[in-house]
């Protein structure tokens, strides 16, 4: 294939060679893997060894299939809609069959409902197929056809293969306009969700909590508060925890990051009572707060009113405000005005009286009884713990795109973060113990729970007990042995000759980490495709050939961990590659709009620059750490420098490692910075013997 050649003259040749008249109604398209059609505008990224074939032109295929749709044969009529949902994956060909006003078809197809199995889904597939290009708005849909699409949800006895496009349609709708939000939140309920969500078909329980996020993600947060207390009603939460987290079926990405929406859609409804600060006019807040008092104090201030002088009341209630631990002990919600926290505190506080009035107690009578220095004070402790609690959960951020890390036991317990803090509120009192903490040693305390709270739930504990349990057992003690190992291995010997060593031992460490670098480029990575629109599901698979000359890529199913070199169609020459981007510099980061730009897919964006017209290929990495790889990889392939956060760890883990090896027979000797000096050569330094007197 001549590049330089216009393509219809091209396409000319080819049809004069083989006496094929008319070349006009002939296109090339890829023999293998998507058999995407030749343009002018793509004709660049052909591959050198890529197999192209002669097929109908896009424009005679749509024309064809547009009569073929409309036929009243039935066999004719499913074939056609067969054969259109697997080529409107093609672009080209998806315009030239919407400009054909082939979409309108579909419609009618639908709307009329006379269709149903086989047929209806192939219509469907191709509706979804051709809409996911964006020419045509999804607001231009009419409302029969809305209605029917939302009654093969809402039927019992539909195919489930349909329930799943229809379900996934209403899901792409949803967040495109407020109406058709509106629309699909009335006339699907929340119980026919639910329903779906309880089926054994995987697929159907996906598409089903898909839409569900995507009604929770577009609805307003007076909408979203409405939703997820009904959902509370009928024990999403139990049915989640037991059916889906606990299944004999792993879970999958997609599922795991769905329950990250949900757990921090259902934890940002704490948000608004953390951004409010306290007012000390409001009633009902006055009360709260006067509740905490009594509950602690309930004997104490049991006197009849009459007893004691307003004065004498007033200074009773400030000592015992003091107690608590308040710093402001006359004006209480002096404490609560910081927003955040704001009045979340005062919520767990209340919670935690109320629900464990003997704990309580236990922690406020016991900081009365000690030394006014060292008591734990109630107060300001639950204040800040809360604000740490908050920034640990990220209460008040936006959800991420793509993130996964859902605490299972979340699922596992109805008022969860109250139940977290009332676990955390006694570790507070029981670390400060452990530290012999005065009020001076209170932002250490913290430090420590901050830390004690971030290590136990990266252990992903199944359930608040086991969280309870395994946060009890990392006592103060237990902390400062895993700061001293860690310390330790971040410590070097700081020696003059041991940092020459170090210096002399990089190049060769250095190497080893390319060679690592190379060879995770050679088994290659599943990478994710992410639309601007919504999370993609669609995969592709990218490694390095093992002589390190050309990258294959290539489209992969679900559930294929590492497919043959072979399988993969699509490849670029590493002597092609011009340049590497990462970030904000990524022509694929730029595309989205800057207001829905999302943070974590920028940290893990990058793209290869190749061949002379400067084509990318561009990436979204799974995690940081194949971000980190990838990157460094690439650099090493362009003959550059690697630049990644992980390059540095790896190489310190290294040179760690070298370093003590080499100087375990130094154990216990002092290293002079400088080295000794070297005594002079002894008078009688005349070792070498004189053959010249021997011979004579």
């Amino acid at each position: 294939l001549s590049q330089t050649k216009p393509l219809a003259s091209v396409l000319k040749d080819v049809c004069d060679a083989w006496s094929l008249p008319n070349a006009e109604r002939y296109a090339l398209q890829y023999a293998d893997g998507r058999q995407t059609y030749i343009t002018e505008s793509n004709r660049r990224d052909i591959k050198n060894g890529s197999i192209l074939r002669l097929t109908t032109s896009p424009d005679q295929e749509a024309e064809q299939l547009y009569i073929g749709i409309q036929s009243k044969n039935v066999d004719v009529k499913t074939d056609s809609l067969k054969k259109l949902a697997s080529l409107s994956q093609d672009v080209t060909f998806a315009q030239e069959f919407i400009s054909r006003n082939g979409l309108k078809q579909i419609y009618s197809i639908v709307e009329e409902g006379n269709d149903t199995g086989e047929m209806l889904a192939h219509t469907l597939k191709a509706f979804t197929e051709l809409m996911e290009h964006d020419f045509v708005s999804w607001e231009n849909l009419s409302t029969v056809f809305i209605k029917k699409i939302v009654s093969y949800v809402n039927m019992n006895a539909v195919d489930a293969s349909i329930q799943q496009l229809s379900l996934s349609i209403l899901e792409n709708m949803v967040p495109t306009s407020r109406l058709l939000f509106e629309v699909v939140k009335k006339e699907v309920t929340l119980d026919r969700l639910l329903t779906h969500l309880q089926v054994t078909n995987a697929q159907l329980q996906l598409k089903a909590m898909a839409l569900l996020i995507a009604l929770l993600l577009s609805a307003t947060d007076a909408e979203r508060r409405d939703m997820m207390d009904y959902l509370r009603e009928k024990n999403i939460r139990q049915f989640i925890h037991k059916n889906i987290i606990h299944s004999s079926e792993p879970l999958g990405d997609e599922m795991a990051h769905y329950l990250y929406v949900l757990q921090s859609v259902s934890l940002n409804l704490c948000d608004h009572r953390m951004k409010m600060s306290m007012d000390p006019y409001s009633q009902e807040q006055r009360d709260l707060l006067q509740s905490l008092r009594q509950t602690a104090f309930e004997s104490e201030s049991e006197a009849p009113a009459g007893t004691f002088s307003t004065e004498r009341r007033r200074s009773l209630c400030a000592k015992e405000f003091r107690k608590l631990g308040f710093l402001n002990n006359s004006n209480p919600a002096e404490d609560l005005r910081r927003a955040p926290p704001g009045l979340l505190a005062l919520d767990n506080m209340v919670y935690f009286s109320r629900n464990t009035p003997n704990a309580y107690s236990r922690f406020i009578l016991e900081n009365s009884s000690r030394e006014d220095k060292h008591e734990c004070p109630f107060a300001r402790s639950s204040i800040q713990l809360t604000l740490i609690l908050c920034e640990i959960l990220h209460i008040g951020e936006p959800c991420s795109e793509t993130a996964q890390a859902f605490y299972p036991m979340f699922f596992g317990q109805d008022h969860f973060f109250q139940e977290l803090f009332c676990i955390c509120i006694q570790l507070v009192n029981k670390t400060w113990k452990e530290m012999r903490a005065t009020q001076e040693d209170f932002d250490k305390v913290m430090q420590v729970v901050r830390e004690q709270i971030t290590r136990t739930l990266s252990l992903k504990p199944t359930s608040l007990e086991l969280f309870k349990t395994r946060v009890n057992a990392l006592n103060y003690s237990e902390i400062l042995k895993l700061r001293q190992t860690e310390r330790l291995h971040q410590e070097e010997t700081l020696a003059v000759p041991v940092l020459e060593l170090r210096e002399k031992l990089k190049p060769e460490l250095l190497e080893l980490i390319r060679q690592q670098r190379l060879l995770h480029l050679c088994e290659g990575t599943l990478f994710r495709k992410i639309s601007s629109r919504r999370r993609q599901d669609k995969l592709w698979y990218c490694r390095l050939s093992p002589n390190h000359k050309v990258l294959h890529y290539g489209d992969v199913e679900e559930g294929v961990q590492s497919p043959p070199i072979e399988s993969l169609t699509e490849k670029i020459p590493v002597a092609d590659m011009k340049m590497l981007l990462v970030g904000k510099e990524c022509p694929h980061t730029k595309e989205k709009s800057s207001g829905k730009q999302n943070k974590d897919v920028l940290e893990l964006a990058f793209s290869i620059v190749h061949d002379v017209e400067e084509y990318c290929l561009n990436f979204v990495a799974p995690t940081r750490y194949e971000f980190c790889l990838w990157t460094d990889g690439l650099n090493v392939l362009l003959g550059k420098e690697m630049t990644s956060e992980r390059t540095q760890t790896d190489l310190d883990v290294l040179l760690s490692m070298e370093l003590k090896l080499r100087l375990l027979d130094l154990e216990n000797i002092s290293i002079p910075d400088n080295p000794p000096p070297i005594p002079k050569p002894p008078s009688n330094l005349n070792f070498c013997y004189d053959f010249s007197h021997a011979e004579q």
